[in-house]
């Protein structure tokens, strides 16, 4: 097959162009964080929390804190340049006006001082899987094999970026773990100690989901917004409360969908399949044909 590479390249150009014009105003263009090195930073972050899993083979007891202080220290490096590099990018689109150097390196720092605190709320995560799946057999298993703990681990990292102004690098991190799990958990959601998905494959967990302690979703769960609001300009609103709130020991079972700022009460259980669109209270136990009943009951439909 014969091809004019240069026209293609040309016309290619030309579109990049009139893109940058529209994104960036004619402003120098900036760098952009670099998605190998932020999934660079997440593996090296894992491997320090996780030295004797997810670390250099054979390493000991002894050796961890040595590749621990190393590990952080190179990784942290390349997460402060691809900080900087987003807040320049905010920068240039108006978004932010923040000190590009200076922020980004006290956004890595505490970044970091957080970083035991991640582990503490990771080690109930990997106790919630084991006690709540019999086909567990060890914590080393669910934190080698799982893949609902490789997302959530991933979610915890992402979620204290989010909270610290960096949303692009932790939306970047939430896709690394969509692609490579299944699970697509935004890092804005708020997720209580003791958490469960098990299988996980197709659950979506919205921006502004609250989930609870000890609570447990299968695979296929939706926390999504029910109907999205827009602006005096019908453009679509950003920053409002959307998606549901799960309360303490809920469990919501495979492919239940859950939509808008609903509150799942404490102790309840979403069975599978359910399409559950209205707030219910503790202790409840909503099956596919009762949530049926009370919507034709109230006259909507499912």
């Amino acid at each position: 097959m014969s091809t004019n590479s240069s026209e293609i390249v040309a016309e290619l150009r030309e579109l990049r162009r009139a893109s940058y014009n529209s994104r960036y105003h004619d402003a120098a263009l900036p760098e952009l964080p670099s998605h190998e090195a932020v999934v660079g930073v997440v593996d090296g972050l894992i491997a320090a929390l996780f030295p004797r899993h997810f670390g250099p083979a054979g390493l000991s007891e002894d050796s961890a804190d040595s590749f621990i202080a190393y590990t952080l220290d190179t990784t942290l490096r390349t997460l402060q340049e691809q900080l900087r590099r987003e807040l320049v990018l905010a920068n240039v689109t108006g978004s932010s006006s923040a000190d590009s150097n200076d922020d980004s390196r006290e956004i890595a720092r505490q970044f970091a001082a957080r970083l035991p605190k991640v582990r503490a709320l990771l080690d109930t995560d990997i106790r919630a899987a084991f006690e709540g799946d019999p086909a567990a057999k060890s914590l080393d298993e669910v934190v080698f094999c799982y893949p609902g703990l490789a997302a959530v681990i991933r979610y915890r990292l992402a979620h204290e970026l989010f909270r610290l102004k960096a949303p692009l690098l932790a939306r970047i991190i939430s896709e690394i773990a969509h692609s490579q799990t299944g699970i697509d958990i935004h890092p804005g959601a708020e997720i209580g100690e003791s958490f469960f998905i098990d299988h996980g494959t197709g659950v979506v967990i919205g921006e502004t989901s609250i989930i609870g302690r000890r609570v447990r979703l299968y695979q296929a769960v939706t926390l999504g917004a029910k109907r999205f609001q827009v602006d005096e300009n019908g453009a679509l609103a950003k920053d409002y409360p959307r998606h549901p709130i799960l309360e303490d020991d809920v469990v919501i079972y495979a492919g239940a969908t859950v939509l808008g700022r609903i509150t799942i009460g404490r102790g309840s259980a979403i069975g599978g399949n359910v399409w559950l669109t209205q707030s219910v209270p503790p202790g409840s136990n909503i099956t596919q044909a009762k949530s049926r009943s009370e919507a034709f009951q109230e006259g909507g439909g499912i």
